[in-house]
């Protein structure tokens, strides 16, 4: 039986130069940034580029390729036409092979998840309508799993994420679960040839329940969202991961916070900092800090806050570095502004709550609607509490416009209270056309 030969991409190769592979990741996140597209680029990614492993980009990083070098085309770059790689399926029915088990996907369709649906006897599907990519491959025969069924689970955390962005929680989390329960089946019953193969699997494991815990979080299920992330806490500690042990803490304190238990969000951040101080991410420590920062202003002690704001700033301004985990593609400047405008917020200093927040909303790229419509319900609860009702509800149309593509409970809930705060405003025309559009937004 023939077998398909990876061919070395030399012309992608050539165009790295004498960048280092991490350093090349870098400027690849850097031109998605310039055209408000998100890739989670490392050099991990890189190199398997140029091995030939993956022949085609996905719709994202096309895009960003073709960018970063003006006037090339994709062939140019080394890679096969999508039409052959997408062709393969269609080949290998007339060659009388079974048909492989595919659905219908958006533009974001990657090259590993093609390959797992191809390769893998039984996959498992959630969210097919929206495209979400959570194809996690059964076993193999004795168990077994490799770098197949590791990629199709790191691509479930990155499609999540990028779904996330772009609609929020509320149609993807039971959808979600699927692709969860099939990663730590991997766990349960596989093996893995390799030690970095098994690192790579719990890492993934633990990201997809991060990841899904988010959604749960977003959705107004925060019991679900505090026993996954507890999930990927056990997983953390039992790889001896740092960095996902850190990503766990960084959540469970923000969740903790919402959730009003103010101590614990500052015990969470507080052992998160101390589980990623030698990773070398000044960006990770930042946002820990000001998840600190948010328990601080929750418990009221004004100055504990500002010193964790402090910290939070310092470390920021330090710059992005190879090391930021990939799950941190969120932490530029609007979401630094955003959550210190929260910090503010808690400590009812609405004028200071409410600088924060437009900045949050003007530095914000529109491609991530689902941050926008949060940052935006954000300064409409500031502009209310601090007694700018037609401005707030003014604030309060824009994110209705974009919760007709965004499906976040806890957008919906902000909204919500902050309808309740202009009430005793109601003869303002603004106002008035706000409060009756939210009344008669559908439940999530």
């Amino acid at each position: 039986m023939a077998t398909s030969r990876t061919v070395p991409n030399l012309a992608f190769r050539h165009l790295r130069g004498q960048r280092s592979p991490g350093e090349f990741a870098a400027a690849v996140r850097r031109a998605a940034r310039e055209i408000g597209e998100q890739v989670a680029c490392d050099a991990r990614y890189i190199g398997r580029v140029e091995s030939g492993e993956i022949r085609c980009p996905n719709y994202a990083y096309e895009r960003v390729f073709l960018h970063m070098f003006p006037g090339l085309s994709l062939t140019d770059l080394g890679f096969a036409a999508r039409e052959q790689v997408r062709g393969r399926a269609a080949r290998a029915a007339a060659a009388g092979a079974p048909a492989p088990l595919i659905t219908t996907r958006n533009d974001e369709e990657s090259d590993v998840l093609r390959r797992a649906f191809m390769t893998s006897g039984t996959a498992t599907l959630a969210a097919a309508s929206l495209g979400l990519g959570g194809v996690v491959p059964a076993p193999r025969a004795g168990g077994r799993f490799g770098e197949t069924e590791v990629a199709a689970v790191e691509e479930a955390v990155r499609r999540i994420r990028l779904l996330d962005d772009r609609h929020g929680a509320d149609r993807l989390y039971r959808m979600a679960a699927e692709p969860l329960r099939g990663a730590y089946a991997l766990l349960d019953a596989g093996t893995a040839a390799r030690r970095s193969t098994a690192d790579r699997m719990h890492a993934g494991a633990g990201e997809l329940a991060l990841s899904v815990g988010w959604l749960a979080h977003d959705s107004g299920s925060p019991d679900d969202a505090r026993s996954l992330y507890a999930e990927a806490l056990a997983t953390a500690r039992v790889a001896g991961d740092a960095a996902l042990e850190a990503h766990a803490f960084s959540n469970t304190s923000f969740l903790a916070r919402d959730a009003g238990r103010y101590r614990e969000a500052v015990r969470a951040a507080q052992a998160g900092q101390s589980a990623g101080r030698h990773l070398r991410s000044p960006r990770l420590l930042a946002l820990l800090a000001l998840r600190e920062a948010g328990g601080r202003a929750g418990l009221g002690d004004r100055v504990a806050c500002e010193e964790a704001l402090g910290r939070a700033h310092t470390l920021f301004g330090r710059g992005r570095s190879d090391a930021d985990p990939e799950w941190m593609s969120f932490f530029g400047e609007p979401e630094l502004e955003a959550l210190e405008a929260q910090c503010w917020s808690a400590l009812g200093d609405w004028p200071r709550a409410t600088r924060h927040a437009r900045r949050a909303v003007a530095l914000q790229d529109p491609h991530f609607t689902r941050n926008l419509a949060l940052y935006r319900a954000q300064l409409a609860a500031d502009l209310a509490r601090g007694g700018s009702p037609e401005e707030a509800a003014a604030t309060g149309e824009q994110v209705l416009d974009l919760l007709e593509d965004v499906h976040s409970s806890r957008v919906r809930a902000m909204l919500t209270d902050t309808a309740r705060l202009l009430v005793p405003y109601a003869d303002g025309a603004t106002v008035s056309a706000f409060l009756e559009r939210s009344a008669a937004l559908a439940p999530a």
